[in-house]
């Protein structure tokens, strides 16, 4: 059938969306239903509290949290306080995915290694943090070398495991091109193992990093005297229960801004990898 104009015919108006605002209008309506279910509680929350379904000392009303938060922000100590928990979790979250990466190395790479570390590793890797904390703190008191040591072990556990399924994923043509062109082993680390380990590498990352900032908080809400943990405990020990709530926000918005930073840090990388390969 001819698709050429005719003079005088009218042509049909198309009813699809302009190619340019398609991806834009998609975007909008995803984000609107995810927004729903907040929205949808903080509805419930403002008529619980108004209609008295529930006790304002017990849950304050939303006005009053967005205040508190306001007044937190505007004199700076909420800023205070995070800012010690991210140290803390950054630097703990190093040492644990520097020991786990080494760890995942060592344990793909040898199956020698992997026989000597395994079962160890299974056996500490079943103990929760939680079920640490009273020994590291008769020995090394409840200082910050606490907070580093109970984050490092939470970070360590995926960061291991990724790290080792990855390099032992590795399919085997890869590794025959390195022996190939007689790689050592550094270059096949450098130019082969790490590169095609990566996307599992950094999906321990995320993992670990997200498990780093609930073993933060839950180590500054029994052993700290500063941090978002403890303004949390702060909040309760004061009965100042907006207060308490602003803190759980606040962990959970900044929770989920590191996971979607590394999601997108982590698609870049992958984006590099395919033109790598």
């Amino acid at each position: 059938m001819s698709t050429t104009p005719v003079a005088g015919v009218a042509r049909p108006l198309s009813l699809r969306p302009w190619p340019s605002l398609a991806r834009p209008l998609s975007w909008l309506g995803g984000q609107s239903v995810a927004l729903l279910l907040p929205l949808g509680l903080l509805l419930l929350w403002q008529v619980a509290v108004s209609r008295q379904w529930v006790s304002t000392q017990i849950l304050p009303p939303p006005g009053l949290v967005l205040q508190t938060f306001l007044d937190l922000a505007g004199s700076g100590d909420l800023w205070f306080e995070l800012s010690i928990s991210l140290q803390r979790v950054l630097i703990g979250s190093a040492l644990g995915a520097a020991i786990g990466l080494a760890l995942g190395l060592l344990m793909g790479l040898s199956r020698q290694v992997e026989a000597y570390l395994w079962p160890l590793f299974q056996a500490i890797s079943q103990v929760p943090v939680l079920g640490w904390i009273p020994l590291l703190m008769m020995l090394v008191g409840i200082d910050e070398t606490l907070k580093y040591l109970v984050i490092a072990k939470a970070v360590l556990v995926p960061m291991t495991i990724n790290t080792y399924a990855g390099i032992r994923n590795i399919p085997e043509s890869y590794l025959e091109v390195a022996q190939v062109y007689r790689f050592n082993l550094l270059q096949r680390l450098r130019r082969v193992i790490l590169p095609a380990a990566l996307p599992s590498i950094f999906t321990g990352v995320r993992f670990a990093l997200t498990k780093g900032w609930i073993a933060l908080v839950t180590v500054e809400l029994l052993a700290s005297s500063e941090g978002i943990g403890y303004l949390m405990v702060d909040g309760r020990q004061m009965f100042q229960l907006d207060l308490v709530i602003v803190a759980m926000l606040v962990i959970g918005l900044v929770g989920l801004l590191l996971d979607k930073g590394l999601a997108l840090i982590e698609t870049r990388l992958q984006r590099w990898q395919r033109q790598a390969f």
